[in-house]
């Protein structure tokens, strides 16, 4: 396994190498202190499984830098270390094709789990902001507002039968992206399949009335 960490305090990326080593003895670190740095290892290590990002750096755009992998490497998961614990940061990141967010403050075993969601196919969100959309959900009595922008496109083209293959193509993304939404909405609407996913959304509203 091959891991890039993306972060300008060297000590934390020293604590980050603890934590991974905890995960699997014979990871490949790559790391880097900017942004530049980063995007240049990820096209020089075509074999890198994920990127650990931290939004707040000297320099460039956080946002634009995730915007950027999810483009040029649209099948590499890159997942989010901040110390923001904003919801807003955590929605925008997961609207530009983050797999994961996980706050700074997160414990190495909490952290150790989010790696393990994330890398069976999951996408992780910190427990107290999914309770906050989960409050707002049953005063709002809506669904929508737990699935990012990419989630609800990925759902209206479930909800017309497309295959995951068939939905990466229409999105240009990466078929291994699609799965990791699709098992998000599947999480999100409680449901344990892609009929039952059509069906909930139809149900709730969550899909244009087109389909």
């Amino acid at each position: 396994m091959k891991i890039l960490i993306v972060d300008d305090h060297a000590l934390f990326r020293e604590g980050l190498r603890h934590v991974l080593n905890a995960y699997d003895e014979e990871v490949s670190i790559v790391e880097a202190s900017d942004y530049d740095h980063a995007l240049q290892h990820a096209s020089d290590n075509p074999d890198l499984d994920m990127v650990l990002l931290d939004l707040n750096m000297p320099g460039k755009d956080g946002f634009a830098t995730l915007e950027s992998f999810t483009r040029l490497f649209p099948a590499l998961p890159v997942v989010i270390i901040s110390a923001s614990i904003l919801q807003s940061n955590v929605q925008r990141a997961l609207d530009a094709g983050a797999v994961g967010y996980i706050p700074k403050d997160t414990t190495s075993a909490v952290m150790l789990s989010a790696l393990r969601l994330i890398l069976s196919g999951g996408i992780y969100v910190p427990q107290g902001l999914l309770n906050s959309q989960g409050n707002s959900l049953d005063q709002n009595g809506s669904h929508e507002s737990s699935l990012t922008a990419r989630q609800v496109e990925v759902l209206n083209l479930l909800v017309q039968g497309c295959s995951n293959k068939e939905i990466a193509s229409k999105m240009d993304v990466a078929e291994a992206t699609v799965k990791m939404h699709v098992t998000a909405i599947l999480k999100s609407l409680g449901v344990n399949n892609r009929t039952q996913a059509a069906m909930a959304a139809e149900k709730l509203g969550l899909v244009n009335s087109s389909v």
